[in-house]
């Protein structure tokens, strides 16, 4: 399915889409799969915004970054789900370039609260990120990364991931996510280069 190179109609008002990525639900809310989730919350709250359901199987925000404006959204499917929803708002929003889609996610395979940001490439086992890999016929958007380290075994992978951040460790990710966010802005106001540069030199 090709969705990307081509307009419909003159010019879209919005050129940049941002997803963060989780599970929908009270109870998921606050866990290490739904950081992504956290992010986005983080940058319509800084701009007065709200999300909102929307027809996209998403919840969504129309804002600016500066003077650019952008979609955050989060899907509403599960993880594994989550490029029905993408798809769908890189139609509605007509983003002609994958290089215009951010993609804010959990990373097993990143020390936690450490944040990276990343174009193209692998998709480390992400169910998220295969299922919009899928949807869209392309790799190459822009990942923001926020680890949470590995679980304690194989077998413990899904409560690693899905369980709620208490004290120490939640301090650590509010703080990567305030940090990822400010990556998200730098990749839309000074593209994806200057974010690797500023963020992906830090310890």
């Amino acid at each position: 399915m090709k969705l990307f190179g081509r307009r419909d109609g003159g010019d879209a008002p919005f050129r940049w889409l941002v997803v963060g990525l989780g599970n929908p639900g009270s109870s998921y809310a606050g866990t290490r799969h739904n950081v992504g989730e956290d992010v986005v919350r983080v940058l319509a709250q800084r701009r007065g915004d709200a999300l909102r359901a929307g027809r996209d199987q998403a919840l969504v925000a129309e804002s600016r970054i500066d003077d650019e404006r952008v979609v955050l959204a989060f899907p509403i499917t599960y993880m594994n789900e989550s490029g029905r929803s993408v798809a769908a708002l890189v139609r509605r929003y007509r983003i002609d370039d994958p290089a215009h889609l951010v993609v804010v996610h959990d990373e097993l395979d990143l020390p936690p609260g450490t944040v990276r940001v990343k174009v193209g490439g692998g998709l480390a086992g992400h169910n998220g990120l295969r299922s919009i890999a899928q949807q869209l016929g392309t790799n190459d958007f822009v990942r923001v990364r926020i680890g949470v380290g590995k679980p304690p075994s194989k077998e413990r992978g899904a409560s690693h991931v899905l369980s709620k951040l208490r004290g120490a460790e939640r301090e650590l990710l509010d703080v990567a996510v305030a940090v990822a966010a400010d990556a998200v802005a730098t990749i839309v106001t000074d593209g994806p280069d200057a974010a690797m540069r500023d963020v992906n030199a830090r310890g």
